[in-house]
């Protein structure tokens, strides 16, 4: 394990894996040599062996970068949209109230 990774949860160390793994991936089924993806995405190369490790300490920004890069930044918006947020929606629905009223029209001149 990385030395930046302690602390971190699993299930976070395993999803920037996966993500590094994926771009990796993305990066050979597109063939484009390394130099040139971290030319493309204003980085060194040094930095996009980290992403493609899956490293924490790299920036998200630089994630964002090499995803632009590869033409796959159109998800990146989505990741925390409130419509995939199933525990934010159910949260929501448990604080509806149990009724609504009407509110009663003021009578003039009180």
């Amino acid at each position: 394990m990385v030395n930046e990774m302690k602390g971190l949860p699993s299930a976070v160390t395993h999803g920037l894996r996966k993500l590094g793994a994926d771009i990796r991936d993305a990066r050979l089924r597109r063939r484009i040599p390394t130099e040139i993806l971290a030319e493309r995405a204003s980085m060194s190369r040094v930095t996009l062996y980290k992403i493609e490790r899956g490293e924490a300490g790299v920036a998200i920004g630089n994630y964002a970068a090499v995803l632009f890069a590869l033409g796959l930044a159109d998800r990146l918006a989505d990741v925390a949209d409130p419509m995939h947020d199933a525990v934010g929606r159910e949260l929501d629905e448990e604080r509806l109230p149990q009724r609504v009223r009407i509110p009663r029209p003021k009578k003039p001149g009180v």
